[in-house]
């Protein structure tokens, strides 16, 4: 890849902020750097909002919501199916802006451009299906009339691991609905998030619908936002701990919230498993955005009987993927987002073989430039090592044994977490008793990827509350009205 093509994609983004359909520079004139975690050289500067600049874009929003939610629902799904095409056809520059901003592979960039892409299609097509009801009153004197409405403004806030997906899953439902919004993406990876804007201006979407701050300020400028008033939902994807904080704000002024928070996934093995499934079940589950993603498998439980088998399996393809910047060719590992994230997987992998642990390959990061750490698979890893309990979001695959059914989904549902759980076994019964057994919001049933724009993506406990996604996503942007009619 050549440095003018990268330097080009970064150049043809807007770099200010994204406010009543028109790019503005922060009220302070600040800025701050966008750095390529591959390199840690400076991609470019970007716009840094102040709370002033929030509120701006927040009256933007308003001053938009009454028309916007007039429009024909099939006028809004005609914008959301011509944004759904512009991605696609700007895929490939796209998924090199991602990888430079993010660090995934370009192969995984591009997969998550056509991922982002699906959901502005499949909710183009669920504006058309806002449904309502007409009922008879039980004693005969009246009807209900059941009716759908936009909730109103809303404010979006995405993370960096997911950069464009995460944006297009919230701003889909949100457009389908009929509410306008102010999104803030995560300072790390700002710029996915500005050319989509960008896109969704081209595509015809009506000034102030949709407004972009970015910020390296993410408290001080979103707070106020939410004790405003003006907003009527907040949508937040990220920590469990920031998604703490945020419903504390929201309640304050009663907003209605939708939480995609942390994950802790296990990966329960079972002796009659398809073991090659499995393993590559396992890849998936694990290396998918490079560990760095709320449902990867955090926590690996095989029985005893293929303990072995799974992990000599497991270790040979994780000693075998290449790692390097997200723009060489083959690279499967890049490097983690930043040198914290390093420093995070590093302190869980030393807990771990502290208390026992023992390293079948990787175990470290890697000197030179860049947020690398190597692969890393983990055996005998005991249910008190902190990676049992905490995210790992990194390439470690920590692997521990188990004798009974009871006793693995004992083990796995022993989290505060329950976002996915992943089980392998051919065994119907099993299957079925264990998917009801486990406390998460979905389980991945002999396969390693759970994602569907069409299937409704969310967990239980402190994973979060409400869904995205599938039929109900469009849900979490409605209220519904009831109105009494006397005969």
């Amino acid at each position: 890849m050549s440095a003018s093509t990268e330097s080009g994609v970064v150049d043809a983004v807007g770099k200010e902020l994204f406010i009543g359909g028109k790019w503005v520079a922060a009220e302070s004139g600040k800025t701050f750097p966008v750095v390529d975690p591959a390199t840690g050289k400076e991609l470019c500067q970007v716009a840094d909002a102040s709370p002033a600049d929030g509120v701006a874009a927040l009256d933007a929003a308003v001053a938009a919501q009454a028309d916007f939610a007039k429009m024909a629902p099939r006028e809004r799904g005609e914008i959301l199916r011509r944004a759904y095409e512009l991605l696609m056809k700007r895929q490939d520059e796209l998924a090199l802006l991602m990888t430079l901003e993010m660090g995934k592979p370009l192969a995984e960039s591009k997969g998550e451009i056509a991922y982002a892409a699906e959901f502005f299609r499949w909710f183009a097509e669920e504006a058309v299906r806002i449904n309502g009801g007409y009922a008879t009153a039980p004693n005969g004197s009246g009807r209900f009339l059941i009716t759908k409405q936009p909730v109103g403004p809303t404010l979006l806030i995405t993370p960096w691991n997911f950069p464009m997906a995460m944006g297009t899953r919230k701003i889909g439902p949100a457009i389908a609905a009929g509410c306008t919004s102010v999104i803030k993406p995560a300072a790390q990876t700002p710029l996915s998030m500005l050319a989509l804007a960008g896109i969704l201006a081209e595509a015809g979407l009506p000034e102030g619908v949709l407004n972009v701050i970015t910020t390296s300020d993410s408290g001080g400028v979103m707070e106020p936002l939410i004790r405003d008033g003006r907003a009527r939902k907040l949508s937040f994807t990220g920590s469990t701990g920031v998604g703490r904080k945020l419903l504390e704000q929201c309640a304050d002024k009663i907003l209605r919230t939708s939480m995609e928070l942390g994950g802790n996934a296990p990966f329960l093995v079972f002796e009659d498993a398809d073991i090659d499934a499995a393993i590559d079940g396992a890849m998936q589950a694990k290396m998918r955005n490079i560990g760095e993603a709320c449902t990867a498998a955090n926590r690996f439980y095989v029985q005893r009987g293929v303990v072995e088998e799974f992990s000599r399996r497991l270790t040979e393809r994780m000693q075998a993927l290449p790692m390097g910047r997200g723009t060489e060719k083959d690279v499967v590992v890049g490097p983690l987002i930043d040198e914290n994230a390093v420093d995070k997987v590093t302190e869980l992998v030393k807990d771990a073989t502290d208390r026992g642990a023992r390293v079948l390959t990787g175990g470290s990061g890697v000197d030179g430039p860049g947020h690398f750490y190597q692969a890393t698979v983990l055996t005998d890893v005991p249910q008190e090592a902190r990676l049992t309990h905490e995210e790992i979001f990194g390439p470690v695959a920590p692997i521990t044994p188990f004798d009974t059914e009871e006793e693995a989904v004992a083990k796995a549902n022993d989290t505060e977490f329950g976002l996915v759980s992943y089980v392998f076994t051919s065994d119907l019964k099993r299957a079925l008793r264990v998917s009801e057994a486990l406390e998460a919001g979905m389980i991945g049933l002999n396969q390693g990827i759970v994602s569907n724009p069409a299937a409704p993506f969310g967990g239980i406990k402190a994973s979060g509350l409400g869904r995205e996604g599938g039929t109900v996503g469009i849900e979490e942007f409605l209220e519904t009205k009831y109105i009494a009619v006397a005969l």
